[in-house]
């Protein structure tokens, strides 16, 4: 009777244990989250130190930190296809150890050039290959379906409280320390990633609708490609990329330039994440239970409105914490809609890389606000031209999220499956 009893158990009990251990792969992803996004939230407190010490123009910093963003989003796609292929420890720890060497490499650059093949080359491919996004897509490869949502929220915010932590330990360990010793601070904190993302080792599996096939990468993509709903998701996401960016690296300069002590720039960033805690959890939440589109939608209107009264309001203090505070809300919220309307419609089978494909387009976002800022504040001393574009991009990309269509693509039936082979 023994016998016969223990291989009914036996399931149960090896289910049992993979649902006890869903708690402890979201943490040590959230910690990931937390490592990988916190140095890569701090770069706005070199722009002073480091053009100063080497006689640079803010253009040129500028340019680097936008070639990071341009070449993490090149990447992603190619990284989100390598962990759907080889699974999720292999690519974080590659990424990290390219992350954390690019940071050393970037503390004793004394040429532009260097800058841009560190800063910006190295430590972009470093970002795109430990990003939080494959976190999220670990997450969804081993959460239920109906705490999706929710944990990539948690997920989020986990990278926004990242931003929290660095931003002062940033700010005030250059001010104590100097550049130098803090690069290299923050490349031995992202060494800890490979060990972390042990307990998210494995790589996602084909789930398939009654009379769907398997697809192969370019079917996935030619199916991507030829939704309509794809590419709206995928030109509005530039625009969270141009925003979080451009204020990420030039909203701490910007305080210095209105006659404020540098501390608020630290303040300043980290009240951001701070607040995006609080609004990735809610965007979460509030993406199971009401269309994503609409919370997208809400949250680009939402920015608009908050840079304009940001720019109409007296210089202060008080003024930079509650734009910081509110921008926070509306920071990283974004993702758990985003990345939940590609699972929604195509699945979690390659969702690395079909976000990846998204993400790009958020990236160029991002090139495009940190270069365009520096530029625009080289040419006319001023960042106002800058923050007006924000605002129009805004209210473009509310519009853009609106018609979206949240409903599974179905994949290929067995005949168009051939037909495309």
């Amino acid at each position: 009777m023994k016998s016969s009893a223990s291989p009914q158990k036996a399931p149960q009990k090896a289910h049992e244990k993979a649902q006890l251990s869903i708690p402890f792969v979201v943490a040590c992803g959230c910690l990931i989250a937390i490592i990988t996004f916190g140095p890569r939230s701090t770069m706005g407190f070199f722009v002073a130190p480091m053009t100063d010490a080497n006689g640079w123009s803010r253009e040129i910093f500028a340019l680097a930190i936008a070639l990071q963003n341009l070449f993490w989003g090149i990447a992603q796609p190619f990284v989100g296809m390598i962990a759907d292929k080889y699974g999720t420890w292999k690519t974080l720890t590659a990424g990290a150890l390219c992350y954390g060497l690019g940071l050393a490499l970037m503390s004793v650059v004394t040429d532009p050039l260097a800058l841009q093949l560190t800063a910006g080359v190295l430590v972009g491919f470093g970002i795109a290959g430990s990003a939080f996004f494959l976190v999220l897509a670990a997450f969804a490869r081993i959460v239920p379906e109906k705490h999706r949502s929710a944990v990539f929220g948690l997920g989020t915010a986990a990278g926004s409280a990242g931003q929290f932590i660095f931003a002062p330990i940033g700010q005030g360990f250059v001010a104590a320390y100097g550049f130098h010793f803090t690069l290299l601070f923050l490349a031995a904190c992202v060494l800890l990633v490979p060990l972390l993302a042990i307990p998210l080792r494995g790589k996602p599996v084909a789930k398939l609708a009654v009379g769907e096939v398997d697809q192969s990468v370019r079917q996935a993509l030619a199916q991507a490609f030829n939704h309509p709903s794809f590419w709206l998701l995928t030109v509005g996401f530039f625009v969270c990329g141009f925003h979080v960016a451009f204020i990420t690296v030039h909203m701490p300069p910007y305080i210095v330039d209105l006659g404020l002590d540098p501390k608020w720039g630290g303040y300043s960033i980290a009240m951001i994440g701070f607040f995006n805690i609080i609004g990735a959890i809610a965007s979460g939440f509030l993406s199971a239970r009401v269309p994503k589109r609409h919370v997208l939608s809400l949250i680009y209107f939402a920015r608009a409105v908050i840079i304009t009264l940001f720019l109409l309001a007296p210089v202060s203090a008080y003024s930079i914490i509650a734009f910081s505070g509110a921008m926070g809300l509306l920071w990283l919220s974004t993702i758990p809609p985003t990345q939940g309307l590609v699972a929604a419609m195509f699945g979690t089978r390659y969702m690395a890389m079909l976000f990846g494909v998204v993400f790009f387009s958020h990236q160029l976002g991002s090139f495009t606000g940190i270069w365009l800022g520096g530029r625009i504040y080289d040419l006319t001393g001023s960042y106002d031209g800058i923050w007006y574009i924000g605002i129009a991009l805004g209210l473009i990309a509310a519009l853009l999220h609106w018609p979206i269509r949240e409903e599974r693509v179905l994949g290929l039936s067995p005949v168009r499956s051939s037909n495309l082979n």
